[in-house]
């Protein structure tokens, strides 16, 4: 007994050697008795029945008192070999978590929101509006055959070029990229052109132009081309934006278009000033200078030339970001592209514009050729009405055709003839590019020193107030 509980390791292990003791000499005793005299058959029973249930239990008896006592004092005692099976606990109540705070729930709810897959979902009434324009729009080329109405496409002619230019030279080159600045009479002039071709508001056309430069070719960008020819063309309009570009078009400045009363003005009263300029003044002009009829006017003047408008501007957002040149930049989308040049007055060298967006020419060339926009600038900076042109200097066009240009620019064909012409390659060897931001036009916080240190500036700000 003494040995037992030297060895013994806790007082589990010597409480159940002293039962076991205990234990083995009763049994002893009772086979001594039942030699000596034989009991009856029940008692024996009842004491063998006796004898293998009282370990077990005087076993789990010590055992619960022993756990009591472990817990009482946060000391987990370890269970040993030769202890009795524990009796199973009952489990323990769960424990009342605190309730979420509310910015934490809606957090979580915000994540699993984003998480899941953005799913398209097409806008009927759009759907619907489209096709009552394009049939309409067929019906009115129908009639100029019909009714020999050849000298009707000199006024749907005139009327496009004009909201051509509310667009290009408008809400594009001015309000959207700050290429240039105007004065309040032409300012007024090309908010009724950008009116006359209806492509919403300019302030809503500013901020979507802005994030489509911003965040190009993402789920941020409203006509992002990554989703196809179609969708990059109309099928935009045609259903609900992603959710990326109303988060990121709330990232936009907009604080500088707000500033404009005129821009102001036409956002409040859009849909007073857009239906006169749009429908109505395009079908009185021919109807009483030239004596068409009212169905003739209104179907080829109004929705015919609103039709070819709108799809002029789409390829801008299509075509010139699939089939072309990338002399400017390889790594983007956009291109240049002479056709689409031609037919949107001059926004076709969309390489070139979206590697510099604030240069007023939206294009290296000189020439007005393909770039009727940038000779109604000129003269309009002729005549005070335009100033602060802001364009690019060759040697900055330069680094960047050397760069990242596809090879097509006669600099890169230059340079691959080892003819140095100004400036040569080694002056723009040492400069990081690899981290550039796309930047939405001259106001852009995201513009780099050494590009406003370069930009070519024609009729300052300072000379036009002086004189």
């Amino acid at each position: 007994m003494r040995k037992c509980l030297s060895n013994a390791l806790n007082l589990t292990d010597c409480l159940n050697c002293l039962t076991c003791g205990m234990l083995k000499r009763n049994q002893k005793k009772i086979k001594k008795n039942t030699k000596a005299k034989k009991t009856p058959k029940t008692e024996n029973y009842r004491s063998t029945l006796l004898s293998k249930m009282a370990p077990n239990i005087i076993g789990s008896t010590f055992i619960l008192a022993e756990t009591s006592i472990a817990d009482a004092n946060n000391n987990k005692m370890p269970a040993t070999a030769t202890a009795a099976p524990p009796v199973k606990a009952t489990p323990p109540a769960p424990a009342k978590t605190a309730p979420k705070p509310v910015a934490v729930a809606a957090e979580a709810t915000k994540t699993k929101a984003t998480l899941e897959p953005f799913k398209t979902e097409i806008v009927w009434h759009n759907i619907l509006l489209f096709i009552i324009l394009h049939s309409s729009a067929l019906y009115g080329l129908y009639l100029i055959f019909a009714e020999n109405a050849y000298l009707e496409i000199i006024p749907v002619y005139a009327t496009t070029f004009l909201g051509g230019l509310g667009i290009t030279a408008g809400v594009h080159r001015l309000w959207s990229h700050k290429a240039y600045k105007a004065k309040l009479p032409l300012r007024i002039f090309l908010m009724l052109c950008q009116s006359l071709a209806f492509q919403n508001s300019i302030w809503e056309w500013t901020r979507d132009h802005r994030v489509h430069h911003k965040f190009t070719d993402t789920h941020a960008d409203p006509h992002n081309s990554r989703r196809g020819f179609f969708f990059a063309h109309m099928g935009w309009l045609l259903c609900k934006k992603h959710p990326d570009v109303r988060s990121k078009g709330k990232q936009i400045d907009m604080t500088d278009i707000e500033q404009d009363p005129v821009v102001m003005f036409q956002k409040k009263y859009f849909f007073v000033v857009m239906p006169i300029c749009c429908f109505v003044l395009p079908m009185m002009f021919p109807y009483f200078l030239m004596g068409t009829s009212l169905r003739v006017c209104f179907f080829t003047c109004s929705m015919l030339r609103y039709a070819l408008s709108l799809h002029g501007t789409w390829l801008v957002n299509s075509a010139a970001h699939f089939y072309g040149m990338k002399p400017y930049d390889v790594h983007i989308s956009s291109v240049n592209t002479k056709l689409i040049s031609t037919i949107a007055f001059g926004e076709g060298w969309h390489n070139y514009h979206h590697v510099f967006p604030w240069d007023y020419k939206a294009a290296e060339l000189g020439d007005y050729k393909h770039n009727w926009t940038t000779a109604f600038i000129d003269l309009m900076a002729k005549i005070g009405q335009a100033y602060d042109l802001k364009s690019v200097s060759q040697e900055m066009v330069y680094k960047r055709v050397r760069r990242t240009g596809d090879g097509s620019h006669i600099a890169s064909l230059l340079d691959a003839n080892n003819n140095n012409s100004e400036p040569t390659s080694e002056l723009v060897m040492h400069l990081d590019h690899e981290k550039e931001e796309n930047v939405w036009g001259w106001d852009d916080k995201d513009i780099t020193e050494e590009d406003r240190k370069l930009a070519t500036i024609v009729n300052a700000e300072a000379v036009c107030k002086r004189d």
